[in-house]
């Protein structure tokens, strides 16, 4: 199938992106997966920043990254996402997020709008120009669809001279399937 879904399609984005010796940010670091894509893309010269609310989150997280080779470009922080322009210091090029609740975790710990739409706020003051966010939006759990909602009209907001917003989602698919919100810092 030509289209991606919307955790491939954000993968692809990032991938073409990223370059050695850049930073990045994975805001929601759950079992490690883009944290590691992160990494590899970054390269031995560049900086990951991880977070995650869960402990369990970023043990998974430092158990993977360790696995692989990659945990010295990596810091991992557990703290709420919503705080990030306070926990990443420098300008970074990506930041990705995936919404939702732990995989394999515990379904009742969801992000919710209020600290998401804080955590997107952060995440857009630490972006450098041509900078991208991305955010994989599932929305087929209790709560999923109130953040979505909140989120997309957080986005049809922001200035289009300084943010380019782009939305992606399937239309005709079963399951709720994720929407790939994309930001692009203007330069």
């Amino acid at each position: 199938m030509l289209l991606a879904g919307a955790l491939e399609k954000s993968h692809k984005l990032i991938s073409t992106l990223l370059k050695p010796g850049d930073k990045a940010v994975d805001a929601t670091a759950g079992n490690g997966k883009d944290t590691l894509l992160l990494a590899h893309l970054v390269g031995s010269s560049g900086k990951v920043y991880s977070v995650d609310i869960q402990t369990e989150a970023i043990k998974k997280t430092s158990a993977l990254l360790k696995t692989k080779g990659f945990l010295d470009r990596v810091e991992l922080i557990q703290a709420d996402h919503s705080h990030l322009s306070r926990l990443v210091p420098v300008p970074v090029k990506a930041v990705m997020f995936n919404l939702g609740y732990l995989p394999g975790g515990d379904h009742n710990i969801i992000t919710r709008p209020e600290s998401t739409i804080k955590a997107v706020e952060s995440a857009i003051n630490i972006t450098e120009p041509g900078g991208l966010i991305t955010i994989v939006a599932y929305h087929g759990h209790p709560g999923g669809k109130e953040e979505l909602e909140a989120l997309e009209g957080y986005l049809a907001n922001l200035d289009q001279e300084k943010i380019t917003v782009l939305e992606y989602r399937f239309l005709n698919q079963v399951n709720n399937p994720p929407v790939l919100l994309t930001l692009e810092m203007e330069t």
